[in-house]
């Protein structure tokens, strides 16, 4: 059999995309909307990755809010692969989870992580960057992550510095040994980090196999390991009616304080194809298709109902009501149906400082 039989996909789909808000809302997060085309963002991702690998071996680990939503926006995936956390604990539990439901059907599993609400415009170097990500994890006792080639010194991302190069894999890419991790620095730290050319964005795209990776929680989060040890010999309905009790007593902690940065055996392969994360309304921006002034005008219906005046470089978020701008420049106009949301560009980062006082305030209808 091929490694690829035994390749399983665990897609995260319980964030809330506060940045992205009035549209991402609790109810309704970014990886259910169509922001960037006529399917959602999940569901665009759970397409791209059956390029690679069946809809059976499909797994979405989300918040217990969204399970329907998960079902009725992926029908091919099968109901008992979607995984319901009945509380929020962060990306080592949820990928450890996902995991070991993957190793309750193959022992053999190796897993590939995505999120939900990525982009990627190049799907065939996609395809081939996660082949070769799958067949390194399963062929050696590797964590491998698929390290983002920066295109510019984004301060939203973590950086990963690359250390020597173990091995020159197939198709010209490279397998380096990964020496250390930084949490989102500033512009003038990633334009250093850019500059070296060895420093990769971190995705928390990671590929490994389900042995290794329990292995890896064995030794460095032992009591997770021991709190959802028994998950990988259960049958489905099991596996979901333990959940609760081992979501209660489990830590809230990052796969990447939990296991990344303690590994030995972490590995990376480059991605250049096309990828990002649509984090805030700049990123939206910078993305979509612009007009001869540099506008971008998105919505849910057509045609777009809005009129403009002198005005350029700016981001319309139509809801049916007409919108105009006379003399604007590098704004952001979100309009809804509760909310209206009117920033420059350059603050789009801010927009979760909103969301913190609207949760001071107790205005959760806004939320």
């Amino acid at each position: 059999m091929s490694y690829l039989d035994h390749t399983y996909s665990v897609i995260l789909a319980g964030g809330g995309g506060t940045r992205l808000w009035p549209k991402s809302r609790i109810k309704t997060p970014k990886q259910f909307l169509k922001i960037l085309n006529k399917e959602t963002m999940i569901q665009i991702t759970a397409s791209r990755i059956t390029s690679i690998i069946p809809w059976e071996r499909v797994i979405v680990v989300t918040n217990k809010l969204y399970k329907d939503e998960v079902s009725k926006q992926l029908p091919n995936v099968p109901v008992a692969n979607i995984i319901s956390e009945p509380i929020k604990k962060d990306t080592a539990l949820a990928m450890l989870v996902g995991t070991l439901y993957a190793k309750s059907k193959d022992p053999e599993a190796v897993i590939i992580n995505l999120a939900s609400d990525h982009v990627v415009t190049d799907y065939v170097e996609f395809t081939k960057v996660m082949k070769l990500a799958a067949k390194t994890a399963k062929e050696n006792d590797y964590l491998v992550t698929v390290g983002i080639s920066p295109t510019r010194p984004s301060t939203g991302f973590g950086y990963i510095r690359i250390g020597h190069d173990l091995e020159r894999l197939d198709k010209g890419l490279s397998l380096f040994k990964v020496d250390s991790f930084t949490e989102k620095p500033n512009e003038a730290t990633a334009r250093g980090f850019i500059s070296t050319g060895k420093y990769y964005w971190n995705a928390n795209m990671y590929v490994w196999s389900a042995a290794v990776l329990e292995k890896a929680f064995k030794t460095h989060m032992h009591e997770m390991y021991q709190l959802t040890s028994k998950l990988s010999s259960l049958n489905s309905k099991e596996f979901h009616s333990s959940l609760k009790s081992i979501y209660d007593q489990a830590e809230t902690i990052s796969i990447d304080y939990a296991i990344s940065e303690k590994a030995d055996n972490l590995v990376l392969i480059p991605g250049d194809f096309g990828w990002d994360d649509v984090g805030d309304w700049k990123i939206v921006y910078d993305l979509e298709k612009k007009d001869s002034e540099g506008n971008v005008v998105i919505g849910d219906q057509e045609p777009k109902n809005i009129i403009m005046v002198d005005s350029s470089n700016n981001l319309i978020q139509t809801n049916g009501r007409l919108v105009s701008l006379v003399g604007v420049e590098d704004m952001i106009v979100i309009d809804t149906e509760e909310i209206l949301l009117i920033m420059p560009k350059s603050k789009s980062q801010d927009v979760k400082k909103i969301v913190s006082k609207l949760k001071e305030e107790k205005k959760q209808k806004y939320l």
